[in-house]
């Protein structure tokens, strides 16, 4: 079937009252940066539907590529005729729609909705029209009203006629772009980029912060970090990736710092650092991928002393989520696999056999006196740089050579 266009109905977004425009026009924005690979597409947002105009793409690629995005309730490839068309189009069109689905005793149902009260037949007259025809034309199919196997609706609207027989769940959420905007502290593990994930299904616009500590950390970990964030861009277009140098501030605190204490205050750094990119972007949070009790940094008395640094928000999606729910929702967005590729991120450098599960605050504050800590923070956000990634970059390729001795 040559499927028109694709008709997206909108989920929670339908509550949102006096905002209910600002939040179809983000939906809308975001759909049409998921779908920039595709030449000639057409994203019309309206009050009641979002159509996107296929101009002779293939649906499939995009019913794909907008199962992801959020703000979605329910989307169908549809056929559209012409608000004026005759019965007998319909009935044509309809057959073929259903004959392509049509598997030996199926049963079918038509249901139509008349929103253009000036079209000459009812809908009676269409559902009746319609579904004579089909009990006609195909043999051994019957019809069922409560559960049939094939939905055909037919929806008459003032700017046309539609057809559709599959309705598909969308994320649901809230479009990205809607609840603020954030950063996100990106390692190159598994935890991150799933709360990340959660973030932006309550609409947060996120930036991506990743600390690099070369040479200790090699291009290839810093290109997995961007892979990922690639990755979540299928769910809302382009994302800002904010790479941090991060070696100066380590090797000191290595130097300088009680070995027991190292990785909390790595921590408190990074927080730091964390929290003034967050306010030079005028953005209003700060997003961890921390699980309570997963590691000694994600004690309630570790999140404690390294939180000490700000009164930002720190939010954490994964907090009550075990490991194993982690990994599956990180299967589910397809970024498991590339999490576990061999390549060690700063946060897992020069750290000591037996870190502190229960930092003292008082202690903490005590040592982090030895480091030049506004020196190293300065240092830090003059190195920074910042990528535009957009959907389907890919940087590991760049590195094929690199990777395949590992393999």
């Amino acid at each position: 079937m040559k499927y028109n266009e694709i008709m997206v109905r909108y989920g929670e977004l339908s509550t949102k009252g006096k905002n209910r425009r600002d939040f179809i026009r983000q939906l809308g924005k975001n759909i049409r940066n998921v779908l920039v690979g595709f030449d000639g597409i057409e994203v019309k947002a309206q009050r009641d539907r979002l159509h996107v105009i296929l101009n002779g793409q293939d649906a499939q690629p995009i019913l794909d590529a907008l199962s992801k995005v959020f703000g979605i309730e329910t989307f169908s490839p549809v056929v559209k005729l012409s608000k004026d068309a005759s019965l007998k189009e319909i009935q044509e069109a309809a057959l073929q729609m259903i004959s392509e689905q049509y598997q030996s005793g199926n049963t079918f149902k038509i249901s139509t909705n008349r929103q253009n009260k000036n079209y000459p037949l009812n809908t009676y007259g269409i559902d009746d029209g319609v579904g004579s025809y089909i009990l006609d034309k195909i043999d051994g199919i019957d019809v069922e009203m409560k559960r049939p196997d094939i939905n055909l609706r037919i929806d008459v609207r003032l700017t046309g006629i539609y057809l559709s027989s599959k309705t598909i769940s969308g994320s649901l959420g809230l479009p990205v772009g809607t609840g603020g905007r954030a950063t996100m502290m990106l390692s190159g593990g598994i935890d991150s980029p799933v709360a990340a994930y959660m973030a932006m299904k309550r609409g947060v616009k996120i930036d991506m912060i990743h600390f690099y500590s070369p040479p200790y950390t090699s291009e290839q970990a810093l290109a997995k970090a961007k892979d990922l964030t690639a990755k979540l861009t299928a769910f809302s277009g382009t994302l800002d990736f904010i790479q941090v140098p991060f070696t100066k501030i380590q090797e000191e605190i290595k130097e300088k710092v009680p070995e027991g204490y190292l990785m909390t205050i790595q921590r408190r750094m990074m927080l730091r650092l964390a929290v003034a990119i967050t306010i030079e972007r005028h953005c209003n949070g700060v997003f961890t991928g921390e699980s309570l009790g997963q590691v000694a940094s994600q004690t309630l008395e570790s999140m404690r002393a390294i939180n000490d640094v700000t009164t930002m928000p720190v939010l954490r999606p994964l907090l009550s989520l075990d490991k194993t729910e982690i990994i599956k929702i990180a299967r589910d967005i397809d970024t498991y696999d590339l999490s576990i590729m061999p390549f060690e991120d700063c946060c897992t450098i020069f750290t000591p056999p037996s870190p502190k599960t229960k930092p003292d605050l008082e202690k903490t504050r005590k040592y982090e006196k030895n480091i030049d800590i506004e020196g190293l923070m300065q240092e830090a956000l003059d190195g920074i740089k910042i990528s535009k990634i957009n959907v389907d970059d890919n940087y590991l390729n760049s590195q094929e050579d690199v990777f395949a001795e590992l393999l």
